[in-house]
């Protein structure tokens, strides 16, 4: 069944009678490079023009997010943005996501979009969303899943199991850089998703209206309405463990390239086996024209652009990731610890 409200505001009555205003939480979910951030900049815009007054959450295991800096742009009067560190285990995690919610909870936010890791346990959101006192200010808005078109045909069996579980509750799956494949290619990458749903039993079947494939520059108001109330589906599916060290991610700093270097570099990088499974490779190094070379690669499509804001880092993503095999692309850099982001 979906959950779906027809409003951001929403009024529960408790046993006391008592009239509680709900807040609506959305969720964006999607694998590493899917799309996620791209997404949420415009579905945020679209809220900020309806009058919402909107929190963006950075929900990342990581103990540094460069999605923060990619959001600047959206920080006005109605849109503010908050970030939960990790990096110490599940459970300090899902502590601080407590917290910041209800800590939140007492602002006069219309919405909170959540944006997690691409390596996220969807577990966590929904049981921490019946969990006192989160219940009593928050309503599950939409669920929003982001499948990468160009999906890999072959993904570990990990991969394969995040991607399946981040689908199963989605209200709405989106396809992302449909205008860079063929139709073949899309429903290639669907029947992908739905043989992963059926492996790990999952209850929910996929139906055309399941999807949403569209240019995202030619995504409608209406469009963004029906996205902003989709709801949920209730889901099971058989729970996988997740191998602590399997995903990482390696921090580069004060790394120096032009732009065609760069991306001979990146290149060199997801070809190399040796490397480990690199997902993608995100970050900004100072040059261009305003500043900063904003890099957002997979291993199908590298971009390159400029941007105002930015933070000397790289951020390398991937499976079983050497960082001795890495590092030497990039020079002799420096590094913090390695986390999940």
């Amino acid at each position: 069944m979906t959950n779906g409200q027809d409003s951001s505001i929403i009024f529960k009555l408790t046993e006391n009678k008592e009239v509680i205003v709900l807040k609506k939480i959305d969720l964006i979910t999607g694998f590493l490079g899917s799309g996620k951030t791209t997404f949420l900049k415009k579905y945020v815009r679209y809220l900020l023009d309806k009058g919402e007054k909107v929190c963006i959450l950075e929900n990342d295991f990581g103990a540094i997010n460069v999605d923060m800096v990619l959001l600047q742009d959206l920080l006005c009067e109605n849109c503010e943005i908050e970030m939960i560190i990790g990096g110490d285990g599940a459970e300090a995690h899902k502590r601080r996501f407590k917290t910041k919610l209800i800590a939140m909870g007492m602002k006069d936010y219309t919405r909170i979009i959540v944006e997690p890791s691409g390596i996220f346990d969807m577990d966590e959101f929904f049981d921490l969303m019946y969990e006192s006192p989160i219940d009593r200010w928050y309503e599950i808005g939409s669920v929003l899943t982001i499948l990468d078109a160009t999906l890999p045909d072959v993904l570990s069996k990990q991969s394969e199991y995040l991607m399946a579980t981040e689908a199963a509750n989605s209200g709405k799956i989106i396809i992302s850089k449909a205008q860079l494949v063929d139709e073949m290619k899309i429903e290639s990458t669907i029947a992908h998703l739905r043989s992963s749903m059926e492996e790990f039993d999952c209850s929910r079947k996929l139906n055309d209206n399941s999807f949403l494939i569209k240019d995202w520059d030619e995504l409608t108001e209406d469009d963004y309405r029906k996205l902003s109330n989709c709801g949920y589906v209730h889901s099971d599916y058989v729970k996988q463990s997740i191998t602590e060290d399997f995903y990482r991610s390696l921090f580069y700093f004060n790394v120096s390239f032009d732009e065609t270097e760069l991306k001979k570099v990146l290149k060199k990088i997801f070809s190399d086996e040796k490397c480990g499974l690199v997902h993608r490779i995100k970050g900004f190094i100072k040059g261009g024209k305003a500043g900063w070379l904003e890099i957002n690669a997979t291993g199908e499509r590298i971009e390159l652009s400029d941007s105002e804001y930015g933070q000397d880092v790289i951020i390398v993503i991937g499976e079983l990731l050497d960082d001795a095999v890495i590092r030497p692309y990039f020079g002799e850099n420096t590094k913090v610890p390695e986390c999940v982001s």
